[in-house]
């Protein structure tokens, strides 16, 4: 009956997939930045800067409203070790999505206009993971769901010419719905079946710092809080054969789920009007992220309060781009990023089947009489880990490719 305990560990496991990090996760936080490697601490360009950098916020020129939206894909498979079997996810298209406002006096570059408000509200993660009936892992998984959705209150200060600093409060809100099918039979020959769901909430903060020491050269410091997520209540529902219903209550759960700060130093350069480049080096702390621990209401012998070490690490990732504007009007982008994993060996699983990787990115831009612009982007990326995991003995290889193109318009006033 050791499966019920494995079954809330993956849950908890999958959590991290909601924040901006690595962990099978993509930086989709704005058009602009997407098709430059996911790079904007130090190149302040739109509202997104509310999520890249709050003290950047400060040297927009404009108010401005901007909306988007990316289209993710992602298809995974599993090669099994000791069968050879090949299983796929049947994984529908998530949509995460953004949409900032910044709002103060018009012209930042004029004495006496050097504040600035802002709000981001944006999905670090929301993806659905199916994988195909019967696949060799459905004791571990066969179904995750998962929705965030971060709301950022902003506040931004240019203290002078050269230096701004801004910071915002993060409010958290999401969800999750997890299944996988439990090794037991019933008289029909049904196989049996656990879910978890719950909804989650935290409270974090975001701060930066933008310097421009010369006219081509601008630098960002940025940190992301931790967020801890919490569950509180979730529902757990089993379906088993009647003689094991003492064993495998329904009932509630809560958690803890601490999702990883993030501190970014940015490089950016504009050497010209028309060329610009923006570098970001990103240190996760994922080492917060070393033990699961949930709380059952019902404990039974099989459904004990536990504790699991997990073991993640600390990781660095590098994300690099440039921008050339063709005319005022029209823009293209290129971009590249290395991510490492937090993950290490023995703890990969169908969920999270994370590997170090490079991300390659596109992106255009046009602007319509210097009021609506509409960015578009595309991402790819491609990842493959062989591992065999210690709780659940799912010993493989997963491939997992992901390309997400995404569209964003933004108004200026």
């Amino acid at each position: 009956m050791t499966n019920l305990k494995k079954l809330v560990t993956t849950i908890i496991l999958a959590a991290p997939l909601m924040v901006s990090a690595q962990g099978f996760q993509v930086n989709l936080q704005g058009q602009v930045q997407q098709g430059m490697g996911t790079a904007g601490t130090a190149l302040i360009q739109d509202g997104a800067s509310v999520f890249f950098n709050p003290g950047g916020v400060s040297f927009l020129k404009q108010n401005s409203v901007d909306v988007g939206m990316t289209a993710t894909i992602a298809n995974s498979q599993f090669l099994d070790n000791n069968s050879g079997t090949v299983n796929k996810t049947t994984s529908p298209v998530s949509t995460p999505f953004t949409a900032y406002g910044v709002f103060g006096l018009k012209d930042s570059t004029k004495k006496g206009h050097n504040f600035r408000f802002g709000m981001g509200i944006y999905t670090p993660f929301g993806s659905t993971v199916d994988w195909e009936k019967g696949w060799t892992g459905r004791y571990a998984l066969t179904h995750l769901q998962l929705k965030a959705i971060f709301f950022q209150p902003t506040f931004s200060w240019k203290i002078c010419e050269k230096l701004g600093i801004g910071g915002g409060f993060v409010y958290s809100t999401g969800s999750v719905n997890l299944q996988k099918d439990i090794p037991v039979v019933d008289a029909n020959g049904n196989v049996g079946h656990a879910e978890l769901s719950g909804k989650a909430s935290g409270f974090g903060y975001n701060l930066g710092v933008y310097y421009k020491p010369y006219k081509y050269l601008s630098l960002g410091l940025t940190y992301r809080s931790q967020v801890n997520m919490k569950v509180n209540s979730g529902d757990a529902t089993f379906t088993v054969p009647s003689s094991l219903s003492t064993n495998f209550p329904n009932g509630k759960f809560t958690a803890s789920l601490p999702l990883p700060s993030v501190l970014t130093l940015g490089i950016g350069f504009t050497p010209t009007e028309k060329l610009s480049f923006a570098l970001d080096v990103n240190y996760v702390g994922w080492k917060a992220y070393d033990t699961l621990s949930f709380d059952y209401a019902n404990n039974t012998a099989s459904l004990v309060d536990t504790k699991s070490a997990r073991l993640y690490k600390n990781t660095f990732a590098v994300r690099f781009g440039g921008q050339y504007k063709i005319t005022p009007a029209f823009a293209v982008r290129l971009g590249i990023a290395y991510a490492n994993t937090p993950i290490q060996n023995g703890y990969v699983t169908p969920e999270t089947p994370d590997a170090s990787r490079y991300i390659y990115t596109a992106g255009l831009g046009y602007t319509i009489k210097n009021k609506f612009t509409i960015n578009a982007s595309v991402l790819y990326e491609s990842l493959k880990r062989t591992d065999t995991n210690i709780e659940t003995n799912l010993s493989g290889t997963y491939q997992t490719n992901v390309i997400a193109p995404g569209l964003s318009l933004s108004y200026k006033f």
